[in-house]
């Protein structure tokens, strides 16, 4: 019998398989808490997060708190009594929240910790070129992601896979852990790990705009990782000259050719079918591309009704 009450915090789709499959096999989630509605896309319509969609579907309690250490929030969590707490994708929590509940708080993090502690574990494991990588269960302390290491699941990743793929494949990955480690809980039958100390980890930082651009410069398969790592979101950007325009254009698929050139870095080479632009090595081949204003499209479509002159560069 699953006695634990459970309180559950999460904003993105991500942290929505995990609660999914928790009630789906009876657990007890007395609460979600999500961040509050917001306004979002062109017309700044007021949007609800995934978390909390699912929730009312499942009509669980949510709570929606501006402040995390507001007397209000607190009180309402000493009123649930809640014997654990669950975190998948939300914000940092102060400790008088995570430490509240019986058996503490875990979080789930989506890499093999210590390794790619930060907000973008997934887009960097890519971006860097990794063959590897996981999900984490941790219980949470008072520094980021250094907390006692529960349990890990490690995958593989695919020398052409996406971040966005593989965020979906570690969104049901961490589901089945968390699962796991709630069971363990409720056993009494946890073990944790020490994360282990090192001077060199890698590390997941927000991603920005200067972090997401591409550097030409790089060599050709740092390149080909660094857009595959930032698609679909935030996707990886360049500024393209074209003529008198100066524009930002986002990459969001792309192939590398290895090949000998004696072009300069940067140089856009294209005709109706293919665009391709030189870099040390080789070429990256533009699959799919959005220019400003616009849908993303596959090339074939942007090469039918924009124009590259002959001295078009990427930088």
């Amino acid at each position: 019998m699953n006695t634990l009450k459970i309180i559950y915090m999460g904003t993105p789709e991500f942290a929505v398989a995990p609660l999914d499959l928790l009630i789906k096999n009876g657990h007890n989630i007395c609460a979600v808490v999500t961040a509050p509605d917001r306004p979002a896309g062109r017309g700044r319509k007021v949007q609800e997060s995934a978390v909390k969609k699912y929730a009312l579907e499942q009509d669980i309690r949510i709570l929606q708190p501006t402040n995390l250490k507001s007397e209000t929030f607190i009180r309402e969590l000493n009123e649930l009594d809640a014997d654990l707490q669950i975190v998948v994708a939300f914000r940092m929590l102060p400790k008088v929240v995570w430490q509240h509940p019986r058996y503490g708080t875990f979080n789930l993090h989506a890499s093999l910790l210590p390794d790619y502690r930060g907000a973008a574990p997934i887009n960097w494991a890519v971006m860097n070129g990794e063959e590897k990588t996981g999900v984490t269960t941790f219980f949470i302390d008072e520094e980021i992601d250094t907390g006692e290491i529960i349990l890990q699941q490690e995958t593989p990743i695919g020398p052409h896979e996406s971040a966005g793929e593989l965020h979906d494949r570690l969104m049901d990955l961490g589901a089945s852990l968390v699962l796991e480690t709630v069971e363990e809980i409720e056993k009494g039958s946890v073990k944790t790990i020490t994360q282990k100390a090192a001077t060199e980890l890698k590390e997941a930082p927000k991603l920005n705009k200067e972090n997401t651009r591409i550097q030409w410069t790089a060599p050709i398969y740092d390149i080909y990782n660094h857009i595959r790592g930032l698609s679909p979101y935030p996707a990886a950007w360049s500024q393209l000259t074209n003529g008198d325009e100066v524009l930002n254009v986002k990459i969001y698929e792309a192939v590398a050719e290895e090949a000998q050139h004696n072009l300069d870095t940067g140089t856009v080479i294209t005709d109706k079918k293919e665009l391709k632009i030189a870099v040390k090595g080789g070429y990256i081949s533009v699959q799919e591309i959005q220019m400003p204003g616009k849908k993303r499209l596959r090339i074939q479509e942007v090469l039918n009704g924009y124009k590259f002159y002959k001295n078009a560069k990427m930088s």
